[in-house]
């Protein structure tokens, strides 16, 4: 069976794009659901699967407290190899053809409001230099431009053009877009790259955003610089760089940005991705139209 999972990484990889970091998450739900057929089948041969012994290792997961948002998800790793096996003409049908998903409570994504933003970004204090500098852009541009994370990380001194004041980043599956930043972002990366070049060392040059020894951020240190920042003036449950996206969309929305030209900001495929972000406006819709309309003053 090793041979299929190979094929299938490499299918992953290189055919749809994922990042390795995706692929590697879609191999350890497979080679967990092969430890289960081990245990409790003796026997590992993902092809000759049944949907009962799915089902049995969904049970379990469920026994083990796993949340049933962790439980869809390792059952999508494990249709999309079934599908790559029947693509590949390894098995007829998928033993998961029937399966529905697990019901998943919604989670309520609450945006930080503008006052919450204007306090982090105006009024608390930063450090003196470098980090200050670095921090208080690293917000700014999660917050004007409502990158992802990965984004942000991964964005390249190359990509920034301050003459256009345009920065390009790469997003999921390799694609590319262009994002328009406001002047005033435009000003703090001139101040922040006048103090990155006075860096002693500087090891990953390529990338625009750099811890003090001169390397490229990482996923765990960008979630607590946000949390941190945030901490000191919201009492919101979370807070980390996903809901300033999240805020992005909603403070354009609420301000009357068209839907279509935020699904091109925050480089969704579908509209019905951008969608989940109209509840907050519409709330805001809600409040104007009640205040506005005749009806409601008598």
């Amino acid at each position: 069976m090793g041979n299929s999972k190979d094929k299938f990484h490499d299918y992953l990889l290189l055919e749809k794009n994922y990042s390795q970091h995706t692929v590697t998450a879609y191999l350890n739900d497979i080679g967990f659901f092969e430890a289960f057929l081990s245990n409790e089948y003796d026997d590992n041969d993902l092809v000759a699967v049944n949907y009962n012994q799915i089902r049995s290792w969904i049970v379990s997961l469920s026994d083990d407290g796993i949340s049933n948002s962790s439980i869809n998800r390792k059952i999508s790793s494990l249709k999309s190899f079934y599908k790559f096996l029947l693509k590949t003409k390894q098995i007829d049908s998928s033993p998961l053809l029937k399966h529905k998903a697990l019901k998943s409570p919604k989670k309520i994504q609450i945006p930080f409001s503008e006052k919450e933003l204007d306090m982090v970004l105006n009024q608390i204090a930063y450090k003196e230099g470098y980090e200050g500098l670095r921090d208080k852009l690293i917000v700014d541009l999660f917050y004007t431009t409502g990158i992802r994370r990965t984004e942000l990380i991964n964005l390249k001194v190359q990509n920034i053009d301050l003459s256009n004041q345009t920065i390009k980043v790469l997003g999921k599956r390799n694609k590319e877009r262009i994002i328009p930043i406001l002047p005033i972002i435009g000003d703090e990366i001139k101040k922040y790259l006048s103090e990155r070049s006075q860096l002693q060392e500087v090891k990953d040059s390529e990338y625009f955003f750099l811890l003090l020894n001169g390397v490229k951020l990482n996923d765990s240190f960008v979630y607590r610089l946000i949390n941190y920042y945030f901490s000191n003036v919201s009492e919101k449950v979370k807070k980390s760089p996903h809901i300033l996206r999240h805020t992005f969309a909603t403070h354009l929305l609420n301000n009357g940005a068209d839907i279509n030209s935020v699904k091109e900001l925050l480089g969704h495929s579908s509209l019905a991705s951008t969608q989940v972000y109209t509840h907050n406006s519409l709330a805001e819709l809600q409040k104007v139209y009640n205040n506005a309309h005749p009806r409601n003053k008598k």
